[in-house]
């Protein structure tokens, strides 16, 4: 799959396709209905499926304080999309200047002169251009004009309710994995590299794989029985937690902190996926360091209780 940084990375050769634009926050069952549809069309065309995202997302640019949580980072949504079939990504940087820009500039810019589209599939929540102008029947009305096809795909609907991100972030807030898991389509996890923290879980004896989250704000917080792909050639289990480490004091961004039951194995800078199970506790302060290990040892005996881990 190629990802086109930018408009003014389009060249000649990325003319003619089928499209589709949104946040595609999650990728769930919705949005793969969208894309679903988008694919069979770029087959029975013969033309590169193209996704079209903005990054920033516009709501945390205009509000990024009062954005919600991403399900995904820029670079999971992306593979997502590659796990899918899609062909090109093309990234817009969202930016005052982006924000300004009419409805009608940015269908002749983006998807005419840019693009070339012959097909587009939208949501039918679709809104874009300039104080959200641009809906699906404006889009409709501009393909008409200008030589392209607009369809709309509707809603997916689960156990009576549209199926949507912000759905996916109430679920996750209220730990409710398996909700969560059928509105996506599957488990709710977080993959990316492991970084070097400052050791403080070896310290304490527990050693942990720490990793950025690479968003502004994440759906989750607190400590988790999880899953762990990547670590090793099976599945592994342990326990994670997501926030700022009130007990030290030294966090600004939450991270992901993530001990992995009888593993000592190095995979600094590998890439690794923690599938979310059961919430555990929130997380909180201690007022000392010990008091600290102790909850920890006690997270570690529940997570273990929960997979039916006994421990060496």
């Amino acid at each position: 799959m190629e990802l086109i940084r930018g408009l003014h990375n389009l060249r000649p050769r990325h003319r003619g396709c089928v499209a589709t634009i949104g946040a595609f926050d999650g990728v769930h069952r919705g949005h793969r209905a969208v894309l679903e549809r988008l694919i069979e069309k770029g087959r029975e065309l013969q033309l590169p499926v193209t996704v079209i995202l903005f990054e920033p997302l516009p709501r945390e640019f205009f509000a990024p304080l009062q954005a919600p949580p991403r399900l995904l980072s820029f670079q999971e949504k992306v593979q997502a999309l590659r796990e899918l079939g899609v062909d090109r990504v093309l990234r817009i940087r969202f930016d005052s200047k982006l924000s300004e820009m009419g409805a009608d500039e940015f269908v002749r810019r983006v998807f005419c002169e840019g693009l070339g589209v012959r097909y587009i599939v939208v949501g039918d929540d679709l809104h874009f251009g300039k104080n959200r102008a641009g809906d699906f029947a404006f889009l409709q009305a501009a393909g008409a004009r200008l030589g392209f096809e607009v369809a709309a795909t509707h809603s997916v609907v689960i156990d009576g309710e549209r199926v949507s991100s912000t759905r996916i972030r109430a679920a996750l807030e209220a730990a409710d994995f398996a909700t969560a898991e059928r509105l996506l389509g599957r488990p709710y996890s977080i993959t990316g590299r492991v970084v070097m923290g400052q050791q403080l879980g070896r310290q304490l004896g527990t050693p942990t794989a720490n990793m950025h989250l690479r968003r502004l704000r994440a759906p989750l917080a607190g400590v988790y029985a999880v899953e762990v792909i990547g670590a090793a050639a099976n599945t592994l289990f342990g326990v994670a937690n997501i926030g700022t480490r009130p007990t030290i004091g030294d966090l600004i961004k939450a991270i992901l902190e993530v001990h992995v039951f009888d593993f000592d194995g190095d995979i600094y800078q590998r890439n690794i996926t923690v599938i979310f199970r059961k919430k555990l506790r929130d997380e909180c302060k201690f007022a000392s360091l010990d008091a600290l290990k102790q909850q920890i040892q006690c997270d570690i005996d529940s997570g273990r209780a929960f997979f039916g881990v006994a421990g060496k």
